[in-house]
């Protein structure tokens, strides 16, 4: 979710409040550049997008809704696959490509657990936040 921030915190020196700064080890921090470097691509993202709304599409409906060739999709798709963020299913002559949520939640997990407010990422006047879908399931229920 991205919000906007309408006040600022800030200290008595005018600075943003700093929280204490979370242990990262190289490892994390490797994968997690890993994956923006995977994800700074505007067909990859949108490929995701899709996919996270759709639950399941096939490479042609793929192909139709990003407005490119087979063979350019098909090498998104490869390597969001090489990534294990997305699956493949052979039905007949097509392939069929979904999220693994496991995999894509740990990546979600894994970058907001490094960030310092917690679950909330201030970018200028706008912060992103995240809320596991478990801790939604659980506010809904109480």
């Amino acid at each position: 979710m991205i919000s906007h921030v309408l006040e600022h915190e800030a200290d008595s020196a005018g600075n943003e409040a700093m929280g204490k700064i979370p242990e990262v080890s190289k490892k994390t921090l490797n994968e997690l550049v890993e994956m923006f470097k995977l994800l700074a691509d505007d067909t990859r993202l949108r490929i995701l997008f899709y996919l996270a709304h759709k639950g399941e599409l096939h490479v042609r409906a793929l192909c139709q809704m990003l407005g490119q060739s087979q063979p350019a999709v098909s090498h998104h798709l490869a390597l969001l696959r090489v990534a294990r963020l997305i699956a493949m299913r052979r039905e007949g002559k097509h392939n069929y490509y979904s999220i693994v949520r496991r995999r894509f939640d740990r990546f979600v997990k894994t970058f907001f657990s490094v960030v310092p407010e917690g679950n909330r990422l201030r970018l200028d006047e706008y912060v992103l936040s995240y809320e596991p879908a478990e801790e939604l399931e659980a506010a809904a229920v109480n």
